[in-house]
């Protein structure tokens, strides 16, 4: 179908309220892929403070790669595969994250939510389809068949707009969510804690330590993150009728950092707040033209790093859906495999979460002493470790069950269909900055043809090339040994792409924009890549 403006009521197709790092990573990639976006935030300017959310995972990475920031993040973050769990001083295990030769960016990396707002802030201001609108405060909505108005109280009064579909990724208390009348069911945990930034000249490496019950925070538990330029993130869990204030004044604050950073380490106290953590979920994450994202939609402890970065996979899975359904390529239904496939991946993490903060603040008497015999006997019994849990780190989700996927049906498919694509160095016959493969996904769906024989990949290439495709579709194929018309050809030096793809033999993988494999067929002959158009209908859909 052709591309279809917007209609000429429309302030712009699509309007997505919150500017923090959810919003407008949202806002910047619908950019990029041709939508117009106001993006509206109720604050005056940027104010971001504190650490707020610090641990960013390779994915995330990835998407802001996309955008054009994720290099700029890595560079300025710090680095870190290994974490350490303590029991009352003594240390329990390690746990290295896994990293391969395969991955660019590291498994986490620690920075500011802060920086990457600001990050992010500089990038869409680069994007000419953004119209990024401060001082707007939402107030209402209505929706109908052809689009969505929005009353929004403005420096010059109240003002209309009008968009063919709105985002909230306006966090826990989202004004477009009690907008559109939708509940947020959950429940919150009442124990207290406490969370400072301090920087600090320390000799502790660059790793994440966790520590139950240690002495200088007894019965409770205490968090420590390193984060760039010398700053310390610490998590202490507190009694819950501390007064913070109170702390600080009477020096009881400052006898809890020297706890953990020595007697006569100076720092300096950058940020303090206190907190308590909450397990939400919406029923819906669209209704009808109306869709959340990120906390609007879903909240989980931060013990796994499981909050913005599932908010950064919303916004990229909804990004290239709502693209594609308003460039006339997909009909609206395809917007409801964001609901699905997102809600699935919510789910999972409140299940994590809920069970690392079950163990980490054990509800009743006798699971406390059950969590405390664990912690004990792994002192002595290395088989009991796997019993502690001090937050599972997060990790992509793997859309499975999606209608839009379509499932693998090998016994033990590598890499699963649904699982985000794998990475690997590679060399291109046509475009010369390409040195891996993931350089090639985000900007459309891209057809991977993983085949031994040179010129069996090279009539693959080219049969597919010439194929009648529902939406546009990069042809990609490794094997072919010159470039071909129509298609990008790449150099498997190294044989990583094989290695990650190449298990069954001679494949045709569908990879979506959003960099997750949507289907996957062998390739038994020149001919079988005929397939590929209809399993890209189902992706989109149809």
């Amino acid at each position: 179908m052709a591309h279809s403006d917007p209609e000429p009521t429309f302030d712009a197709q699509v309007a997505v309220v919150g500017a923090g790092p959810v919003g407008m990573t949202l806002a910047g990639r619908l950019a990029q892929m041709g939508v117009r976006v106001i993006l509206l935030e109720q604050h005056p300017q940027h104010t971001g403070e504190g650490s707020k959310a610090l641990c960013m995972q390779r994915e995330t990475l990835e998407i802001w790669a996309r955008l054009g920031i994720g290099e700029e993040v890595a560079r300025r973050g710090v680095q870190w595969n290994l974490g350490r769990t303590y029991f009352r001083g003594r240390e329990l295990f390690q746990v290295r994250l896994p990293s391969s030769t395969r991955d660019h960016f590291p498994p986490f990396v620690n920075i500011n939510q802060t920086e990457v707002e600001a990050m992010l802030l500089a990038r869409i201001n680069e994007l000419r389809e953004v119209d990024l609108r401060w001082s707007h405060r939402l107030v209402g909505i209505s929706q109908d068949a052809g689009g969505v108005s929005l009353r929004c109280d403005t420096p010059s009064g109240e003002r209309t707009l009008r968009v063919a579909y709105l985002v909230g990724t306006d966090g826990a208390h989202s004004a477009v969510r009690n907008a559109a009348g939708m509940g947020f069911p959950g429940h919150s945990f009442p124990d207290l804690f406490l969370i400072c930034d301090i920087r600090a000249r320390l000799p502790f490496p660059r790793e994440r330590r966790f520590f139950f019950d240690p002495p200088w925070n007894p019965g409770r538990q205490v968090l420590i993150h390193p984060q760039p330029d010398d700053t310390w993130r610490i998590d202490w869990q507190v009694p819950p009728g501390t007064d913070v204030e109170a702390e600080r004044t009477s020096g009881g604050l400052d006898r809890r950092v020297r706890a953990v950073i020595g007697p006569t380490t100076d720092y300096e106290l950058l940020w303090l707040t206190p907190y308590r953590f909450h397990q939400r979920l919406v029923e819906r994450f669209r209704i009808g033209r109306v869709f959340l994202a990120g906390d609007a939609a879903h909240l989980v402890s931060p013990f796994g790093a499981r909050g913005l970065n599932s908010g950064v996979a919303d916004a990229e899975n909804l990004a290239w859906k709502l693209a594609t359904v308003l460039v006339g390529r997909a009909s609206d239904d395809l917007l409801e495999s964001f609901h699905t496939e997102r809600r699935e991946a919510a789910l999972e993490n409140l299940a994590v979460t809920d069970a690392s903060m079950k163990f980490m603040v054990p509800r009743g008497r006798l699971r406390r002493l059950l969590r405390n015999a664990i912690l004990r006997g792994s002192l002595r019994l290395p088989q009991l470790r796997r019993l502690v849990n001090s937050g599972r780190l997060a990790q992509p989700f793997t859309y499975a069950g999606s209608p839009i996927v379509v499932a693998d049906e090998r016994d033990a498919p590598i890499p699963a269909i649904g699982s985000v694509a794998p990475d690997a160095p590679c060399r291109s016959l046509d475009e010369a900055n390409v040195t891996r493969l993931r350089e090639l996904f985000g900007r459309g769906f891209v057809a991977l043809l993983v085949v031994a024989s040179p010129r069996e990949a090279a009539m693959a290439a080219i049969r597919a090339s010439r194929l009648a495709w529902p939406a546009p579709c990069r042809i990609v194929a490794i094997g072919a040994d010159g470039p071909l018309a129509g298609v990008t050809a790449l150099v498997d030096s190294e044989g990583e792409i094989r290695g990650a793809y190449g298990e069954a033999g001679s494949s045709a993988y569908l990879v979506r924009p959003d960099g997750h494999l949507a289907a996957w067929i062998p390739l038994k002959r020149a001919d079988s890549v005929d397939a590929m158009p209809g399993l890209l209908a189902i992706a989109i859909g149809g």
